[in-house]
């Protein structure tokens, strides 16, 4: 088994990985190829919409190798995509920023349940809902 040296945790671009800050500097510390993560990265997300950000997680070894594991967008992506907004409102709970259809929600959840780490979808509709409101929009039906 190969000896981990560490971890890095990043958000990026579908298909848009480049060697630029914040990738090159965070995995030159490291030691590790950042032209040979960036084409892997590229590779993997290309069929992904290149306007959100993917979370990624980098796992660096000793021998200068690594491993990464693309996550699905953060919700808060997701309710400004489906939204169609560029931001949330700067001030929820007073003024609303937009609005979401329900089975939009349910979208959402349904892309985000396996990285939730929830038993059930029910329990991941209400986590998104939860994050909408927070961002001041409001669900509707």
């Amino acid at each position: 088994m190969k000896k981990v040296i560490g971890e890095i945790k990043l958000q990026i671009l579908a298909g848009k990985a480049n060697p630029a800050p914040p990738i090159g500097p965070a995995l030159g510390q490291k030691g590790l190829n950042i032209a040979e993560f960036c084409k892997q990265f590229n590779d993997k997300t290309k069929k992904e919409d290149p306007s959100m950000k993917l979370p990624v997680i980098i796992t660096a070894y000793a021998d200068r190798s690594f491993s990464f594991i693309v996550k699905s967008p953060p919700v808060s992506d997701l309710i400004k995509k489906y939204a169609g907004l560029q931001k949330g409102s700067s001030t929820p709970g007073r003024e609303s920023a937009g609005s979401l259809k329900k089975e939009d929600v349910l979208k959402i959840a349904e892309i985000k349940f396996i990285d939730m780490g929830l038993d059930e979808l029910g329990a991941a509709t209400k986590a998104v809902e939860g994050t909408a409101r927070s961002m001041g929009i409001n669900v509707i039906d």
